[in-house]
């Protein structure tokens, strides 16, 4: 949306870039944000409920609007606020519009964490229950073998070792103890 001048003079197209020193250009910008910078950040700000990175982009804006008509504003005077003031304000309601108009953006600290699994984790983990696996008793290494690593019953297990169910449950639960003492110990715990 194009705003009238403040001040007469010839109308220019807002894509042209006035042909002047960049020391003229640079004074220009540092009178206009000298003057009128903190006002006009402080309305973005409000505009925009405080966000006020949003505010700053909004006020460069302004200014590069403002520099592309240097040749018929003044900068030092406050004749050119209202103008500022409207362009801010436009700029603000054209850049809600377009925001609503496409999808929401997903922040950095909304996106979930999901590392590809690169397989590292898991041998570094398997490294780590083998070498704990080596430093428990024989008979405990032998039930968890058979219960949790080829998946047989208590009943199936106590079969093939030749011993009482009651046992092999009571190897299982002790096994399990040191086991979990030996991937503690090696700072490897539950989730």
């Amino acid at each position: 949306m194009e705003t009238p001048l403040p001040l007469t003079g010839r109308a220019k197209d807002s894509r042209t870039v006035p042909a002047r020193s960049a020391r003229q250009a640079e004074e220009f910008l540092d009178a206009l944000y000298e003057r009128h910078g903190s006002a006009l950040l402080g309305f973005a700000a409000r505009l925009l409920d405080g966000d006020r990175h949003r505010a700053e982009d909004v006020l460069q804006e302004v200014a590069f609007r403002a520099w592309q008509r240097a040749d018929d504003l003044d900068p030092t005077t406050n004749a050119l606020r209202p103008w500022l003031f409207t362009v801010v304000r436009n700029l603000v309601i054209d850049g809600h519009r377009s925001r609503k108009a496409r999808p929401a953006e997903v922040g950095a600290a909304e996106v979930p964490v999901s590392p590809v699994p690169d397989g590292v984790d898991r041998a570094l983990t398997r490294r780590v229950v083998v070498e704990a696996m080596r430093e428990l008793a024989p008979n405990h290494r032998e039930v968890l073998v058979h219960v949790y690593f080829m998946g047989r019953s208590l009943a199936q297990t106590a079969e093939l070792l030749g011993v009482p169910p009651g046992t092999v449950k009571s190897r299982v639960y002790y096994a399990m103890r040191a086991l979990r003492d030996g991937l503690s110990s090696r700072g490897l715990t539950a989730a």
